[in-house]
């Protein structure tokens, strides 16, 4: 049973190698694969040194592609891989919404990995967090309408982002001016709201993401969506305000005991002793915070709640590692072969 990582080098490859040391996945050998530039570079996995190979142009040698090298290398490579016998969870947007490939988030619709043609795609990172909290109250009473506003860390666009922030944050610390070549204008002590390309309607390509992604994981094409998505000045972890509007009318004592015991969600949601979600507390574990529940003032019986999670896992490599456990578990993998 061998585990490849396409992009290993990149923040959510090294992501991956470090939920992959805590994950159930039973597997023999893991390989790592990633662009020229860094082939031949050491990483360490479990105590053992494992040296980064190039990205093959044909098949690779592994049961399960973990692949986090962008849009362009998956719509390119994957084909071939799964030619080659390979199960290939994508953390690119290449396959999300083809119709004959699934969009999984286990805790909601794991089922439909089991129905994959050899690529299973996962979700844009925004979308992972928000439908941990949305989906259990969508169950249960109904959502009409969902409104989104976002505040994503540097960190979704990768490392290269994260460095951005750092480095010219110093430069502003300094008294230098703030320069930019990752986001659209200077990060530091500033928002930006834009966040990928702007679609003929106004709205982002990240915010139509949102809508698209949340719509086919639900699996309810009749839910309308409206996101605004905001660049902050964090390094991890994206935090969304959302209001429902729902089918069936809801308290917020009932959507707090209903999301409590709802998988990949920890309610953190005492005002008064100052809990609730917030990047500072979500980044590094693996649930999704879920806090600020209340009324909402504009939906009679809808909900207005806040969620923080951390994208580099929830949103992107512990939701690729939790399909391959889901699939596993269920008999669509096989296991190691070593006791």
């Amino acid at each position: 049973m061998r585990v490849a990582i396409v992009g290993a080098t990149g923040a959510v490859g090294h992501e991956l190698m470090q939920v992959l040391e805590k994950s159930s996945l039973k597997f023999d050998e893991l390989l790592l694969f990633a662009s020229p530039r860094s082939a031949g570079s050491k990483l360490t996995f479990k105590g053992q040194e494992l040296t980064v190979q190039v990205t093959p142009e044909g098949a690779i040698d592994a049961d399960v592609i973990l692949a986090s090298a962008g849009g362009g290398v998956s719509k390119e490579k994957a084909p071939a891989w799964v030619a080659g016998g390979a199960v290939v969870i994508d953390n690119s947007s290449a396959f999300r919404y083809d119709p004959e490939v699934p969009l999984v988030v286990p805790e909601v619709n794991g089922e439909a990995a089991l129905h994959h043609q050899g690529i299973i795609a996962n979700p844009n990172c925004t979308t992972a967090v928000a439908v941990l909290a949305v989906a259990p109250i969508h169950r249960e009473y109904g959502v009409k309408r969902m409104i989104v506003s976002t505040y994503q860390a540097t960190s979704g666009a990768g490392q290269k982002g994260m460095d951005e922030l750092l480095t010219q944050t110093h430069m502003v610390l300094h008294g230098k001016q703030a320069g930019h070549e990752v986001f659209s204008h200077p990060i530091p002590f500033n928002v930006i709201p834009h966040i990928d390309a702007f679609q003929d309607n106004g709205y982002t390509k990240e915010e139509m993401k949102v809508a698209w992604e949340t719509r086919k994981i639900i699996g309810d094409e009749e839910m309308k969506i409206s996101c605004t998505a905001v660049r902050i000045p964090t390094l991890r972890t994206h935090s969304e305000a959302i209001t429902l509007e729902l089918e069936r009318p809801a308290t917020p004592d009932a959507v707090r005991e209903l999301l409590s015991r709802s998988a990949g969600v920890e309610v953190r949601d005492d005002p008064e002793a100052r809990m609730y979600p917030m990047p500072l507390t979500a980044s590094g574990k693996y649930d999704v915070e879920v806090g600020r529940i209340r009324a909402s003032l504009v939906f009679d019986g809808g909900i207005d709640l806040f969620v923080a999670g951390d994208q580099l896992l929830k949103g992107a490599a512990l939701n690729a590692v939790q399909i391959a456990e889901y699939l596993q578990e269920h008999g669509a993998l096989k296991e190691e072969q070593r006791a």
